[in-house]
């Protein structure tokens, strides 16, 4: 028997709309949601869900109920099966009185450890004397009390083992807190210390209310060696790629507004929660992975990003969008003037100022087309060109047919080149930078006789290791790199974070401070790497078709997934062409390939193009 006060924390944390919407297409419709019920054969939507009531009514059948009565018509559970699910998945821990306890998580330690943590922190901030400073920081900030509560946020103490200490003595040890990031260890130090110190905490939620990490702004101005922004690094219960800050507690208000608004940091969200903004996430150190993009499709089909319009920021915004367009997410962009962010804004013009900026967003395209003509690229034919490439991975990266063909339509006519010619472009990938002429990787100079078959790569060397090897000692073809491949190409979570590393400053080296030790370690390797890669062009062609490839693999399996579950016959025509385009582009892509391996006469005579 499960106790009725763990029965109404289920209800109260279980999202209606999230669970519902997984099994009928739901539009809103004033305060609530409409579509055709999954319980008779409902031809007009009959269905409404009442998010702010927590049932569920059709008015066709005459079904109604609570969020545990639609999962148990549903899927056949009963009462106590229905709690449990929905328990595990809105973060809610299950107790029974009487019969068995159901197996225990084992994560739930480095939870309860993060829980702990954040309790503390926040009882700092609380604290008359220790939290003063971080206060009025805070309240100088625009961040009154009320919003810092919501937010959970707390405030570490200058130094070294307050935290440490005060959990030894509720029984918590240092492997625990070491495993979940909030201690620290390095060779100078005899023992273990606390990570967070005179800093802002920030404790990270997963959608589901866990705690699963912590982010720390600095007290005061970031000094010699001491980072202004510092989090937890990843653990068993922390992906920074798959966790969006802010969007438990903002959810609701995105799917309300109907559009997220996607900023850098954590402070920015805070700041606009602070003036009743509160439809907005951040990314935490990490581009927007396509984990994101699936996190933000669950609430919303729109997204305005807010990122700095600086090189860096510009970079990430269209790779963002690029990956927010191949989930179905029509993302806009947001241009602030020089030195200025959400933060900035919303302090000097208020919430109206800021929603003044948003209404003002352009498209991704529009945004790409504009600073191609402010940089001239389309006052000339080989600028055209250019230009023109630049666009494709965006066209490309479209699931929406209609979308698509509007950005078609519209790069035809900025460009002048014929829309079927560029349907053409859409289609066949691009050759990769291997024939530019004059570029060449500082380890491949000087040498000839090429082998035959594909790029001489010791064999285990994948595709993301080969690329990196290119990179850095090939500065100059990051550029390149980051117009075809993001972050979220990488598997391995340390050459992930090196690639980002690079996105942001492509003159990365180890003399860098702030770098992760895992990170500085495996970047060593690389940089003292001896193994000489022949033809740096070819091995960077097949090092990102290859990454390119693995990741519309993935995304051919869901269109694939999608299409068995589908029975609607105009979408189960739309992933019919889809998966036949995705199918063209692999073929094209290796086809590629296949035509820029060396012919035996030119193996025979040591000719090659890199």
């Amino acid at each position: 028997m499960i106790p009725d006060d763990v029965v109404e924390e289920v209800r109260a944390r279980a999202d209606l709309v999230e669970v519902v919407g997984e099994h009928v297409q739901l539009k809103k419709s004033g305060k609530e949601w409409k579509g055709k019920c999954p319980f008779h054969d409902d031809r007009t939507p009959s269905f409404f869900v009442v998010p702010h009531k927590a049932f569920y009514k059709c008015f066709g059948c005459g079904e109604s109920g609570d969020v545990f009565a639609f999962v148990m018509k549903q899927s056949g559970m009963n009462f106590t099966d229905a709690v449990k699910s929905l328990g595990a998945r809105f973060g809610v821990e299950i107790r029974e009185v009487g019969g068995d306890r159901e197996e225990e998580d084992p994560r739930r330690p480095l939870f309860e450890a993060n829980a702990f943590a954040r309790d503390w922190f926040r009882a700092q901030l609380l604290d008359p004397e220790t939290g003063r400073a971080a206060r009025t920081y805070l309240q100088e900030r625009g961040i009154d009390m009320e919003t810092a509560e919501r937010f959970g946020l707390g405030f570490a103490p200058d130094g070294w083992r307050g935290l440490r200490d005060h959990a030894a003595d509720h029984g918590l040890s240092d492997a625990l807190l070491m495993e979940v990031g909030l201690l620290s260890t390095s060779e100078k130090a005899p023992e273990p210390y606390d990570r967070f110190r005179n800093r802002i905490i920030f404790p990270i939620e997963s959608v589901t209310g866990r705690v699963v990490a912590f982010g720390g702004r600095v007290l005061g101005k970031a000094g010699s060696g001491v980072p202004k922004y510092l989090n937890s690094p990843e653990s068993s219960v922390y992906h920074k790629g798959e966790i969006l800050y802010g969007l438990g507690w903002n959810r609701n208000a995105i799917r309300r507004e109907e559009v997220a608004l996607v900023v850098e940091g954590y402070m920015d969200v805070v700041a606009l929660g602070a003036a009743g903004v509160e439809h907005s996430v951040a990314t935490l150190g990490t581009s927007m992975t396509q984990e994101h993009a699936r996190l933000l499709k669950r609430y919303t089909s729109r997204v305005v990003l807010l990122f700095d319009s600086d090189t860096a920021g510009l970079r990430a915004t269209f790779r963002a969008g690029d990956i927010l367009l191949a989930a179905g997410i029509h993302p806009s962009v947001v241009t602030f003037p020089p030195g200025e962010d959400p933060d900035t804004v919303v302090q000097a013009e208020g919430a109206d100022g800021l929603r003044r900026h948003v209404q003002s967003a352009v498209d991704i395209l529009d945004r790409k087309i504009q600073l191609l003509d402010e940089r001239g690229f389309l006052e000339s034919i080989d600028g055209t060109r250019r230009a023109v490439d630049k666009l494709l991975p965006t066209i490309r990266a479209v699931r929406d047919p209609a979308l698509r063909d509007l950005y078609v339509a519209k790069v035809a006519e900025r460009t002048s080149i014929r829309r079927e010619t560029l349907e053409e472009e859409v289609a066949r990938p691009q050759p990769g930078p291997a024939r530019s002429a004059g570029v060449r990787g500082t380890r491949d100079a000087g040498r000839s006789a090429p082998r035959p078959g594909r790029s001489q790569v010791p064999v285990g060397l994948g595709p993301e290791r080969q690329l990196l090897l290119v990179l850095l000692n090939a500065r100059e073809w990051i550029e390149r790199a980051v117009e075809q491949v993001g972050p979220e190409d990488f598997q391995d979570p340390v050459y992930r974070e090196i690639f980002r590393l690079l996105m942001d400053d492509s003159e990365l080296s180890l003399d860098d401070g702030g770098l992760d030790p895992t990170v500085r370690r495996r970047l060593e390797e690389l940089v003292g790497d001896p193994e000489e890669l022949e033809h740096t062009g070819r091995v960077f062609e097949e090092s990102v078709a290859d990454l390119r490839d693995r990741s519309q693999q993935r995304t051919q399996q869901e269109v694939e997934a999608e299409l068995r579950r589908s029975d609607d016959p105009s979408r189960k025509r739309e992933l019919l062409e889809e998966l036949e385009r995705l199918r063209r582009e692999r073929r094209g892509r290796w086809n590629v390939i296949r035509r820029a391996q060396p012919s035996a006469s030119d193996q025979a005579s040591g000719r090659m193009d890199t």
